[in-house]
């Protein structure tokens, strides 16, 4: 009689109806959102702050060049010596004093300091820097005969458009979208392997150190058992991290509103250098581009694609989590097991990061993404960039005929190794359970 079904239940309702799962399931959430809204309040107050720069310019080749702002107020003081400047700033409780020395344009560039009570924003100095720098770039070339209107005008930008000899226009900021697809699905995959790999692996010793797995494995062959117990567990994964996407939406919505938190604030000066980058004609061209590019994606075959290697890749090494679960008495004996079935993991996200970024259609990338235990993550991220549709099913089949394999010879150790107990086995003793 086939038991899967009743295990699969038995695995899901048994996970969600856990207290730490329940737990974890709305307080993770809870934590992440308040983490982001005091960091994101923390840097509303900090771009919130008013600062006042006093100017002391005894060149005075920089009268218009410092302009106020939102935030900043520059206030400038003429015929003041240095050391009273400073007894000023200081007794008004001024941000800082920024001291330009009297000389020629040489002397100048090496008499500019900033004196504060504390010490200053980089972001605050690397604005002074740029506009003084700016400025005296400018005078030096006035002072050697040059024309700078006529220098502006000589300048080029080039911006080598992308084209596929099919007539398909692509941008350099579509490959960052491609690349933001492949690296995310590769991440939630790793993710999600870890953190039900591990629940699967916890629940099988769970079970066998309670011996409980004996009365059930009288009546249930061990191969449904063990395959109940993924399937089971990673839909009770799959809840949860659906409960935590719908809760973070609901969160993060209610503390914008009601607590006033701008939670893109941590990202104000992001947000300022991408929008002053949307002003100009050659980036709002681009993003025509990526705009096109992005409709131009095949988001069905990224799809598809990605639920098949994504469960495929995940039954895969569950699998291996559950052979490792019953090999062992408790989870410190699992971590000479552990290694040799992360390390594929690891290495698919190093080939992923360095080596499909760089030349996603070379050999290695193209290899690894037929190796069934980096195919996983590889190939989600060369997809984006066009791989041929024999070259993604061939993967797939290699993918899934290595789960079936994997999961016989899983099956092999699950059957003797949960009903071994007091002895930490080794390498050649699980050999000779799979002969069994």
């Amino acid at each position: 009689m086939n038991h899967l079904p009743l295990i699969i239940k038995r695995e899901y309702l048994n996970k969600v109806r856990n207290k730490s799962f329940i737990i974890m399931t709305f307080l993770s959430p809870l934590i992440m959102v308040a983490l982001i809204s005091v960091v994101a309040y923390l840097a509303q107050l900090n771009n919130d702050k008013k600062r006042t720069i006093s100017i002391l310019d005894e060149s005075g080749l920089f009268k218009d060049v410092f302009e106020n702002t939102e935030n900043t107020t520059y206030n400038y003081i003429n015929g003041t010596a240095l050391e009273d400047a400073k007894s000023f700033v200081k007794k008004e409780e001024q941000y800082g004093l920024l001291y330009v020395g009297n000389g020629d344009l040489e002397a100048v560039s090496k008499s500019v300091s900033f004196y504060s009570e504390e010490s200053p924003s980089l972001t605050i100095m690397s604005s002074l820097e740029n506009k003084i720098e700016r400025k005296l770039r400018e005078l030096k070339l006035i002072s050697n005969g040059l024309d700078i209107d006529q220098i502006e005008n000589s300048r080029a930008n080039i911006s080598i458009s992308q084209e596929s000899f099919d007539g398909q226009k692509s941008s350099k900021i579509d490959n960052i979208f491609k690349l933001a697809f492949g690296g995310i699905a590769g991440y939630l995959l790793f993710m999600f392997i870890i953190i039900y790999g591990n629940m699967i692996m916890r629940s099988i010793i769970e079970e066998k150190t309670s011996r409980i797995i004996e009365v059930i494995i009288s009546s249930v062959k061990p191969i449904q058992l063990m395959m109940g117990k993924i399937i089971g567990t990673s839909l009770a994964g799959v809840t949860q991290f659906a409960i935590w996407i719908i809760l973070l939406g609901i969160l993060t919505t209610v503390v914008s509103m009601v607590f006033g938190v701008d939670l893109s604030a941590a990202q104000g000066q992001q947000q300022e250098i991408v929008q002053q980058a949307m002003e100009n004609p050659a980036m709002q061209n681009e993003i025509n581009l990526a705009v096109q590019s992005f409709q131009n994606l095949p988001l069905a075959n990224l799809i598809i694609a990605f639920l098949l290697f994504f469960i495929s890749g995940y039954l895969l090494y569950s699998s291996l989590y559950a052979a490792v679960g019953a090999a062992v008495d408790n989870e410190t004996d699992t971590q000479q097991f552990m290694l040799p079935i992360l390390m594929p993991l690891i290495l698919a996200v190093y080939v992923g990061v360095f080596t499909v970024i760089d030349d996603p259609h070379g050999t290695v990338s193209t290899v690894f993404s037929f190796v069934p235990f980096t195919s996983p993550v590889v190939m989600l991220m060369r997809i984006p960039f066009g791989v041929p549709l024999w070259q993604q099913l061939v993967s797939l089949l290699l993918l899934v005929g290595t789960f079936m394999f994997t999961v016989w010879f899983a099956a092999k150790i699950y059957r003797v190794g949960i009903l071994m107990y007091g002895k930490k086995p080794s390498y050649k003793e699980i050999f000779k359970w799979i002969k069994y």
